[in-house]
């Protein structure tokens, strides 16, 4: 499966929320709990309870249906959304990563030049 298909079929799975303002207050608050309940999932594995890597697994699955959400939203194509992350990064680590290029080396967006 490819991130276009992926996003149209998380599509299929979605509510009506009847304001475009309420659909991305549900995004952004989905996406939010989704991340926070991998964290924990990961904290739970330090050290004792490997039962939580599954966690893990479902809640990055649950946290990728609410990044293709928002992507839908904003109509973003999530493959060019991960480009533009990888491109950025190559910029920013044109060797891989290392130390001292980590402090942003002059990479960083300017959102109000957008």
């Amino acid at each position: 499966m490819n991130l276009k298909d992926y996003q149209n079929l998380c599509k299929r799975t979605t509510q009506d929320y009847g304001s475009r303002k309420e659909e991305i207050l549900m995004w952004g608050l989905g996406i939010a709990g989704e991340a926070a309940d991998t964290a924990s999932c990961i904290k739970k594995t330090y050290g004792h309870d490997n039962d939580q890597i599954l966690g893990i697994k479902e809640n990055l699955g649950d946290t990728m249906w609410y990044i293709a959400m928002i992507c839908n939203f904003f109509g973003w194509n999530m493959e060019d959304v991960c480009q533009e992350n990888i491109d950025k990064l190559k910029k920013r680590y044109p060797q891989g990563f290392n130390y001292n290029d980590a402090g942003r080396n002059g990479t960083m967006v300017d959102w109000n030049e957008k």
